[in-house]
């Protein structure tokens, strides 16, 4: 049977995690998270991280190897999913791949390079980020590097603040750090599952509505008393920061869940333009009753 690796990807709530398990008990495979978040020890509810008895006796990898406190970063996921992966191929097991974090994705795939930070750079960015807005440094950046500012987007203020440190700690254009496009890293076979807009809408309500139900809040109580909000990322992630400002007093717990699906339904609309712009991906419709026999035709001919 073949090994060749397989990468599981597109938005939230198209039902990835599920197919990769499918597939991964299909080809003697096991799974390779690709969702930053579920990295998080704790984070489980928000993040849907697969349960025991989801994973049907399948090995998932790079799932709960953070604290909350932790910043994640997609230079050490590079390093420790290559790892992973590369053990996985010299055992003659498949690696799926499977998560909604775009670049994580790519890091593993593509020849992502990743320079050194400088925290005073950094820091003055950020200030800078803080007073001028997101656009403002966008321009900036178009005249230093017109390549990266095409690449990132004008609201994605945290990026525009990664492209310019690297401009001036290098000399370099950042675009230079970019992938070029080219055959997936170890021959991988990429996968998308999508769903029409409306029905996917519906499914993120659902899902949140599920969340919150489930004991989203208790969660998020207990990862704040394990330091959840000197988490740099882990405060961020979607559902935990709403509930967060709902116990500051900045809303009600109703209000957070509704604004955790409006954030998520936006971000579902970003993760689809991220992974459509890669000419690599076969895209399936993930509601189709014959969905793992489909890709396994494409991954197992």
């Amino acid at each position: 049977m073949s090994t060749t690796p397989v990468a599981v990807v597109g938005p939230t709530a198209t039902g990835k995690s599920d197919l990769a398990v499918r597939l991964a008990a299909a080809l003697g495979g096991e799974v390779v998270n690709a969702d930053a978040m579920q990295l998080y020890r704790g984070m489980d509810i928000g993040t849907a991280k697969v349960t025991e008895d989801e994973r049907q006796g399948v090995p998932h990898h790079l799932l709960d190897v953070l604290e909350v406190t932790d910043t994640a970063s997609v230079a050490a996921y590079q390093r420790d999913a290559r790892a992973v992966v590369e053990k996985l191929l010299a055992d003659g097991r498949t690696p799926v791949l499977v998560g909604g974090s775009g670049l994580y994705v790519q890091a593993v795939l593509d020849d992502l390079v990743f320079p050194g930070t400088d925290e005073k750079i950094r820091a003055q960015l950020e200030q800078e980020l803080a007073v001028f807005g997101a656009e403002v440094l966008h321009g900036r950046l178009a005249e230093l590097d017109p390549a990266a500012a095409l690449a990132i987007l004008p609201s994605n203020g945290r990026r525009v603040v990664r492209a310019l440190e690297v401009i001036e700690l290098t000399g370099q254009p950042f675009s230079a750090t970019l992938p070029k496009p080219g055959p997936a890293r170890y021959g991988t076979v990429l996968v998308g599952l999508d769903r029409e807009v409306s029905e996917l809408d519906r499914r993120v309500d659902e899902r949140v509505a599920r969340m919150f139900e489930a004991g989203l809040v208790d969660e998020v109580r207990a990862l704040e008393a394990r330091g959840l909000r000197d988490g740099r990322t882990a405060s961020r992630a979607l559902g935990y920061q709403q509930v967060l400002a709902a116990f500051d007093g900045e809303c009600t717990i109703e209000e957070a869940a509704a604004t955790t699906a409006q954030a998520t339904r936006r971000f579902v609309r970003k993760q689809r333009s991220w992974f459509r712009r890669d000419q690599r991906v076969t895209w399936f419709d993930a509601g189709s009753p014959s969905l793992a026999e489909d890709v396994l035709k494409l991954v197992a001919p």
